[in-house]
Order: structure tokens, then sequence, then C-alpha cells
């Protein structure tokens, strides 16, 4: 059974820091595209970063909006993706979800239960 689990998420100030984990069980997770997304009240789900496997490069992608804030990072011997959240901003507000997809040999698509993340004073 394929199963992702977000842990980390909180109520911080504005301008702390944060980090969710996701661990992966289930899945052959080095060969997962591993990302974060996050869902606001009201508003659709974002991609907010996304890792490539290693055999890609583990190349990261952020959405505009916290680029140099967040970093995403993958530990394969421990199946456990990372999102480093820093200087939060109440905007950044939201539940955030944990991504595992596969296109080969065919499309795979696992997504977590998420955890809150909540910026404020």
């Amino acid at each position: 059974q394929v199963q992702l689990a977000e842990s980390g998420g909180g109520l911080v100030q504005p301008g702390g820091s944060l980090r969710l984990s996701c661990a992966a069980s289930g899945i052959a997770f080095g060969f997962y595209h591993m990302g974060w997304y996050r869902q606001a009240p009201g508003k659709q789900r974002e991609l907010v970063a996304t890792i490539a496997t290693i055999t890609s490069g583990a190349s990261t992608d952020y959405a505009d909006s916290v680029k140099g804030r967040f970093t995403i990072s993958r530990d394969n011997a421990k199946n456990t993706v990372y999102l480093q959240m820093n200087s939060l901003k109440p905007e950044d507000t939201a539940v955030y979800f944990c991504n595992a997809i596969r296109l080969n040999p065919r499309r795979y698509d696992y997504w977590g239960q998420g955890t809150q993340v909540t910026v404020s004073s």
C-alpha cells in the first residue's frame, strides 16, 4: 500500500522557518519525481517545488513566489523529501501536500493527506 506521510507543519510567526517532511512507503522512491503543492482556503492547489529523480540530476523547480525562500531536497536512503521554508509570509498559509509521480513504464501519481502551515502573528 502506497503512503506519503507529511509532517512538520504548524503555526509560525512571519519571518520564521519550518521544515516539512514527506516519508514515502510502498513505492520505489528513487524512481519518482517528488513535489510539494499547497492549497489555501478558497484557492486552487498550486505547485510549490519539485525535485527530479537522482538519475535525472535531481533538478529542482520552484514557484516564483517561493524562490530564494524555500528549498526542496530528497534523501533516497530514507525515502523522504523535505521542504525547508524560510522567511515565511502570511500568504504562505495553506495545506501543503506531498506528491510522487512516475511516468515510466506508465504513469503513477500519488498524494499525501497534507499538513497545515499557518503563518500568523
